[in-house]
């Protein structure tokens, strides 16, 4: 049976998730604590003040706390918090078999699979937080991608991400996007805001995905050690002279991850570990790919 390990997006993140887990798993810590070490060296070249000593710390900020930071250290603490639980999970015995990266979760898992060293995942990490607009941001609908198009008239905002049959994610500026989720609810859907102040997956950004695969190209990628897949590209990761191109591209393009997920485990029976501090992913794949055993990080703490 394969084992996939999920990297989520930005949208379930919660710090406190991770100290509580941590604190009664010493080998973990010490996973975490080589992980942040990495991070923080990363965090001193972006001029981020040190991520560590918060996310390990007794007392790291709720979640709304570190998205609120300055750019870039958002993604450096998810980055980290994300490494940490793959690493201690493959460490446990539930390695992976293949590798699936949902949105910003792309980064953490080509430096899973050894495309990027450590130190430089964390430094594309920071660098998506730099170039992310803070100008707008998601929603949630719960409704699936035919229901949405049928009332979404507003030309800026797009369906950044489908997540399931019953749900998908829209990005754009926030005026436009409260007017979505206020047509949305008249349409009997459901719409929440998510709790982060930018966006991505949008025309908008096609500079920053340039810049982004800038930024990476001028980084040594090196061959996957495990398949990587891209639920922007519905396809996996290979030559790494084509990580930058690809990379900056999810800054752009769509995640459909119902196809992404069916795709990773060849629609056979597989173990799914979401390697994050949120149940969001493994709660849509659960929708998916409902034969399949979904691991959280609560499951996860139940191995030897």
């Amino acid at each position: 049976m394969r084992t996939l390990h999920l990297f989520p997006g930005q949208g379930d993140f919660e710090l406190r998730v991770l100290r509580d887990w941590l604190a009664t798993r010493s080998t973990a810590r010490d996973l975490a604590a080589e992980v942040f070490a990495a991070v923080d060296r990363a965090a001193a070249e972006a001029g981020l003040p040190a991520i560590g000593p918060i996310a390990l710390g007794t007392e790291p900020p709720d979640g709304r706390e570190s998205v609120d930071g300055p750019p870039g250290a958002h993604q450096l603490a998810l980055f980290g918090a994300c490494l940490t639980v793959h690493r201690a999970a493959a460490a446990s015995g539930r390695a992976p078999d293949r590798l699936l990266g949902v949105s910003f979760g792309e980064v953490g898992a080509l430096t899973a699979a050894g495309v990027f060293g450590l130190t430089d995942g964390a430094r594309v990490a920071a660098e998506v937080g730099r170039l992310l607009p803070r100008d707008g941001g998601l929603t949630w609908i719960g409704a699936g991608e035919a229901a949405v198009r049928e009332f979404l008239d507003e030309p800026d905002v797009v369906i950044a991400c489908v997540n399931s049959r019953t749900e998908c994610i829209l990005a754009g500026p926030a005026p436009a996007l409260e007017r979505v989720a206020k047509l949305a609810t008249s349409h009997g859907l459901p719409a929440v805001r998510v709790q982060v102040p930018f966006y991505a997956h949008h025309p908008a950004l096609i500079p920053a995905a340039a810049a982004l695969a800038a930024f990476v190209r001028d980084l040594p990628c090196h061959p996957p050690k495990l398949p990587v897949y891209s639920a922007a590209h519905l396809r996996t990761y290979q030559h790494p002279s084509a990580v930058p191109e690809l990379l900056g591209e999810c800054l752009t393009r769509p995640v459909r991850l119902p196809k992404a997920l069916r795709l990773a485990s060849g629609n056979r029976q597989a173990v799914l570990l979401e390697a994050g501090t949120g149940s969001a992913l493994g709660r849509s794949a659960r929708q998916v790919l409902p034969t399949a055993t979904v691991l959280s990080l609560p499951e996860l703490g139940s191995t030897p």
